[in-house]
């Protein structure tokens, strides 16, 4: 690996201060960012640790809303009570991410600012209509995601927390690739107050909203409404782990079995 400056955080203010003094990327879990740096995929001059902003860490209630931290890791959001009793679906879901160390070291905002295409908790955001937390604004799930690891995030903005509405009933079914457990394909569907939600992961460039499924389970919330949808290919990644037919495939079978664990 390259050298590189690591600079630390103590507060949002600071983080945001360093990163616009330097031009350098903040650094979260680090579970993706470094692994891109010792393949040189990526290259930052600077690093700003955000892991001793206490105030980017934590879960809480608020109202029937579930506010995560950007900081809060993987395993600390499958464990929260808070987490199990309000959005059981979201705590499996982080139970569901990488291997153990993974979820020891990830976390939420690092996952979401990474925006990796077959990352889980694009999926969980997007199919929950949450909302996400910066610094300096609050971004709609449906506003945030712009396409392959890229966001609405400016350059001198870093994801402070996102806030969750709990659902009516929630559940995400995944077929993970074995050795990344990346999402070849993952199906979050959601009964919102809103309406019924389903985001799709790992199928194509970036996660995205399967409307055709979400006109069928609207008219009846079932497994069967759902597997019966016939997802178009077009668009969809086509590679050595699966082709785009199969992949529209497990779409609507995948969004099947959510809909039957969502019970």
């Amino acid at each position: 690996m390259y050298s590189f400056e690591l600079k630390k955080a103590d507060s949002v203010a600071n983080a945001v201060a360093l990163l616009a003094q330097t031009g350098g990327k903040p650094l979260a879990g680090g579970q993706s960012l470094v692994a891109a740096m010792k393949l040189r995929l990526a290259q930052p001059g600077t690093l700003v640790d955000l892991s001793g902003i206490s105030e980017l860490r934590g879960i809480r209630k608020e109202g029937d809303h579930l506010v995560i931290g950007a900081m809060t890791r993987h395993a600390e959001v499958a464990a929260s009570k808070d987490v199990q009793a309000t959005i059981p679906a979201l705590a499996a879901l982080a139970e569901g991410i990488g291997d153990r160390q993974v979820r020891n070291m990830g976390t939420l905002g690092g996952a979401l600012g990474n925006n990796d295409p077959a990352a889980d908790y694009p999926a969980a955001v997007l199919g929950l209509g949450a909302t996400v937390n910066t610094n300096k604004r609050k971004i709609a799930a449906d506003d945030f995601f712009k396409g392959m690891y890229e966001t609405a995030l400016a350059a001198d903005e870093i994801i402070t927390s996102v806030s969750f509405p709990a659902p009516k009933k929630a559940a995400y079914a995944k077929f993970a690739q074995p050795a990344s457990r990346f999402a070849l394909v993952g199906v979050f569907v959601a009964q919102t107050a809103g309406g019924v939600r389903v985001a799709v992961t790992g199928a194509a460039s970036g996660v995205f909203r399967a409307k055709p499924i979400e006109d069928a389970l609207a008219k009846s919330f079932g497994a069967d409404a759902a597997k019966a949808v016939k997802m178009s290919a077009s668009g969809l990644n086509n590679d050595i782990h699966g082709s785009a037919e199969y992949r529209s495939h497990l779409i609507s079978v995948l969004a099947s079995r959510a809909v039957s664990a969502a019970g």
